[in-house]
Formats: structure tokens, sequence, C-alpha cells
């Protein structure tokens, strides 16, 4: 069973996941995603100084144009990884997926309830695809487009920390739980006796 439309009778909660509602858990995640962050970019700088970025060699025009399209490409990479966790619920089955922003995350959903494998998938689908994709592409990238490449990659890396942290979570779990992602929060029910 990849996902199914209603929660078996048997089942109850046994852990709920709400950024929005649970500080703490929210801070932990943020320190997992700068935790990322630091190292990436301190090991991107042995390859490529990070000067490279502020470089103002041809003129300020590119310089200007280098910083915008960074941010636009933050910002494309953000629905993208939305996009990827969507394309991997409809792989899962799923009929009818949501997407929205709540001024602080931008998230897919469902009113599905998937399987342990299965939720996995879809928790690390975007993290996974991008990752190969960025790593293919930023060794290519002229030295002075260098980093607008790699910050990309860390933002997909640090910012899948939400999707590690549930991932790790999740798996130590019993094999039956399920999972209902609404977007926002995360909800797993489970029919074993969890003490």
């Amino acid at each position: 069973m990849k996902r199914c439309d209603t929660l078996p009778e048997n089942y109850r909660e046994i852990y709920t996941v709400d950024l929005q509602k649970n500080k703490k858990t929210a801070l932990l995640i943020n320190g997992i995603a700068v935790l990322i962050a630091v190292p990436m970019i301190v090991a991107g700088h042995f390859f490529v100084p990070v000067s490279a970025l502020f470089d103002m060699e041809k003129g300020f025009g590119m310089y200007f144009l280098r910083f915008g399209v960074l941010l636009l490409s933050i910002v494309l990479y953000m629905i993208l990884h939305e996009l990827v966790h969507g394309v991997a619920m409809k792989l899962c089955g799923t009929k009818k997926v949501k997407y929205g922003y709540t001024g602080m995350y931008a998230y897919a959903g469902s009113a599905d309830y998937y399987a342990k494998r299965p939720y996995i998938f879809i928790a690390l689908a975007p993290v996974v695809l991008w990752g190969v994709v960025l790593a293919v592409l930023c060794p290519f990238l002229p030295t002075e487009w260098f980093w607008v490449g790699y910050f990309v990659q860390v933002n997909n890396c640090s910012g899948a920390a939400g999707d590690l942290f549930v991932t790790a979570k999740f798996s130590r779990m019993p094999r039956d739980i399920l999972v209902h992602d609404s977007g926002v929060s995360m909800t797993v029910y489970s029919a074993e006796n969890i003490s």
C-alpha cells in the first residue's frame, strides 16, 4: 500500500509535526538548516572563493545581474521543490495535491494517508533530484557565476532540513505508520501499541 483515502479504524495518532505551532521543533529544524548550510558554504569557498560572486571586473551591470539571477533562482527553486513533492505524491497515487505558502514556508500537501516508505520517498524526492541536477551543473558554471548555482544548492540541502528531520524521525517509527501531510503539518498514525 502506498496511500489510502481514509484512516483505517484501528489506527491512532502517535506523533504530530506542526512548524507553525511548535516553535521548539521549528527552531530545531532551523538549527539543522544552519548546521548544513555553514559547512557547505565553507567547503564551496575552497573550490571557488566566495569573493568571485562580488567580482566587478565585467562592470556593475553584470554584478547586479548575478544577484538578480540569484534571488530569482532561489524563489524558482522553492516553487520547483514543492512541485517535486507534488509529483512524488502523484506517483504514489494521490489524485489532488494542494500547494500554498504560509508566509514562512511553501508547501505541498494532500488529504491522503501515506505508508512509511512512500512518504519518505515524497519527503526526499526534491533534495535528491535537485541535489543531483545542481551538483552536475555547478562545476560547469563560469567562476563568477559559480556561487549563484551553489547558493541554490546550499538552499536545496539546508532548506530540506524539515524533510530530513521527518525522514529520520519516521524511519524509527513502526513499519505500519500512515502519514497525513496537510502541507502545514504532518500527523503520524499507527495501529501498533507504542509505550
